[in-house]
């Protein structure tokens, strides 16, 4: 359950890193509000937007288990990992 709030955390701070890396390439200081009137508003639905996209496709595009679950348990004394039969 992290790694999936991390990946959409990521996905959702993507935009703006990379218009922090514009401003940069332009000479503007990325670190003043003035940089950054104006487009907050567009980068948090490009946010959004990339995010939900991204969550999305790995949902479609995931890997699919079939079959019964086998939990982790010992077996002549030792460790088996979980696994689906």
């Amino acid at each position: 359950m992290t790694r999936a709030v991390f990946e959409a955390l990521v996905l959702f701070l993507s935009p703006f890193v990379l218009f922090g890396i514009y401003l940069y390439a332009r000479r503007r200081n990325p670190l003043t509000k003035e940089a950054w009137d104006g487009h907050v508003s567009w980068l948090v639905l490009a946010g959004l937007l990339v995010a939900i996209l991204g969550l999305l496709i790995t949902g479609l595009t995931a890997e699919r288990h079939t079959g019964a679950y086998v939990p982790t348990h010992i077996e002549d004394g030792k460790l088996v990992p979980g696994r689906f039969q």
